[in-house]
């Protein structure tokens, strides 16, 4: 097989002296790369024309996942407030922080449909007793849960409450698959079938070589791009084996980017990487 990567591809390390990297997403409107150092409470912003990398916003409520609605502003999952956030012209608003009547763990990844409803895991990494990712707290509601909250009617749902630590999610290019990584003991990513705003038929689809698969994303071809302990995997839309990118640090996430959308972005712990890619992903 052909590699997807550049003739001359290089894992370039963009910037470096995170504690634990997260959450990283191309921003069009800008040309930055903005990603998390959860720990340290900060969003850091590469400029990818200038090279450099600032600092964004601290503190920063501990954020992790990211993504960007159809408008263009950028919704973010909140350890530090255990809520879905979406940002408007600097200014927060809350789009989902309870479930049943109680807070919701400490929402990690997030993904917008097509549709405008939002998606998104609630693992209790932000609540555990170390407050290294947020605040110590309980998990209010009794479980682990993969949510969608409906736009148009604010109801907030559980799609998919079978997976012990749900964190990184996709959809498939037709949405009719959602991909969840589970953290938790299992360290697989597991397949639903997509149906009238729910999930069912779960699967699990792959495992990677090394540690758990943490973020991942998904290509114009369907192709499953998985961080892992040892670099990014990138798998077939079946599960297939394609080609691993070796990171030198533990990778938690990544995201495509580049005018062109032929780079990949990959937050490995302390630091922010940069890969070529052969073609455009998406």
């Amino acid at each position: 097989m052909t590699s997807l990567l550049a003739e001359d591809a290089r894992v370039e390390q963009l910037w470096t002296g995170a504690e634990w990297t997260e959450g990283p997403l191309w921003v069009p409107s800008r040309r930055v790369v903005l990603f998390s150092d959860i720990p340290n409470d900060r969003v850091l912003a590469y400029d990818a024309a200038t090279g450099e990398t600032v600092v964004d916003r601290q503190p920063a409520g501990f954020q992790n996942g990211r993504t960007l609605d159809a408008d263009g502003s950028i919704v973010h999952c909140s350890h530090g407030g255990r809520r879905v956030e979406r940002e408007v012209d600097g200014a927060l608003e809350t789009i989902a922080d309870g479930f049943d009547g109680v807070r919701l763990n400490s929402p990690n990844d997030v993904v917008v449909a097509r549709d405008g409803s939002v998606w998104f895991t609630d693992p209790p990494y932000g609540i555990d007793d170390s407050g290294r990712e947020g605040h110590p707290g309980d998990e209010e509601y009794g479980g682990c849960f993969v949510f969608r909250l409906d736009p148009a009617t604010g109801d907030l749902r559980p799609v998919v409450t079978d997976m012990e630590h749900p964190n990184g999610l996709a959809f498939s290019r037709d949405e009719t698959v959602l991909y969840v990584a589970d953290t938790g003991a299992p360290q697989h990513v597991r397949a639903y079938d997509v149906t009238d705003g729910g999930c069912e038929n779960g699967r699990v689809l792959l495992t990677v070589p090394e540690g758990a698969v943490d973020g991942l994303r998904v290509d114009a071809a369907d192709r499953l791009w998985c961080s892992a302990g040892d670099g990014v995997h990138v798998f077939s839309a079946e599960g297939e084996h394609l080609e691993h990118v070796p990171v030198p640090e533990v990778v938690s996430n990544l995201c495509f980017g580049g005018d062109a959308l032929d780079e990949l972005y990959i937050t490995g712990t302390t630091s922010l990487y940069r890969v070529r890619l052969a073609a455009p992903a998406l």
